[in-house]
């Protein structure tokens, strides 16, 4: 698979808990109050304690090998990434076969209560890890941008959130009192969640006396982020940034 960055990297991912190898990293399954999840990840195998970042991938799931090659990057720079596979086989089915916006966001509906779930408690698992405690990011992209930003919700065990082309659930409506410190990439030429869509969230953000940074890619379409080019490097290169500012405090 290509490299986002011209980096030769050299790894073993490991967590000490008997995990599986795979082509992509290890993989390990993290007990929720919503079910078992499928965890993937691309850890430093030297055991030095690292600031841990989770992805949230889009309504494709980590087909894409962008993910991959998003994780190894997001591990050189200097972070472990897991990759949370929060849609199981039958949400993959009913959103394929949804047909359209409305159906796929009626869907949406009756899943967001599990995979907030599921998110909450693959942070929770993290910060357990002595390599962890208190150093735990959240990147979300699209559908899973909403599920982050959801899940991130007055809580004090993620230390900072990243959000790609994507904010709430829609209809969403339970109180917020306080956000981490936040990063939003947005393609400005998508028109999933327009650009209206980052700057009301900047401006709650704000309202809340959090940090909050908002970067627009000019021309960027819905998924610039998965897209090999300079914007999708450019937008990953300041998200690893962000979270390396924020979790290694």
């Amino acid at each position: 698979m290509r490299a986002t960055f011209a980096v030769v990297l050299t790894f073993l991912l490991s967590l000490a808990c008997g995990n599986a190898e795979a082509a992509g990293g290890s993989q390990f399954n993290v007990a929720t109050p919503a079910g078992n999840v499928l965890v993937e990840g691309f850890a430093n195998s030297s055991g030095a304690a690292r600031p841990a970042v989770i992805i949230l991938s889009g309504s494709h799931g980590f087909a894409p090998p962008a993910y991959d090659e998003l994780g190894r990057s997001l591990n050189a720079a200097g972070l472990d990434a897991y990759l949370v596979h929060l849609l199981s086989p039958a949400d993959q089915q009913a959103i394929a076969r949804a047909g359209s916006a409305p159906a796929r966001i009626a869907y949406y509906a009756t899943r967001w209560q599990d995979w907030i779930a599921m998110v909450r408690g693959v942070v929770s698992y993290l910060n357990n890890q002595p390599s962890y405690a208190g150093k735990v990011g959240v990147l979300g992209i699209s559908l899973g941008a909403q599920t982050a930003a959801a899940a991130s919700v007055d809580r004090r065990d993620i230390g900072a959130l990243v959000l790609v082309d994507g904010g709430f659930p829609d209809g969403y409506s339970q109180p917020v009192r306080s956000l981490p410190p936040l990063y939003m990439a947005w393609g400005s030429a998508g028109r999933v969640f327009p650009v209206a869509t980052a700057r009301q969230l900047q401006r709650m953000a704000q309202g809340l006396g959090g940090s909050v940074s908002l970067n627009v890619y000019q021309g960027g379409a819905h998924n610039f982020f998965l897209k090999s080019g300079p914007q999708a490097a450019a937008a990953h290169q300041g998200t690893a940034a962000f979270f390396l500012s924020q979790l290694s405090k």
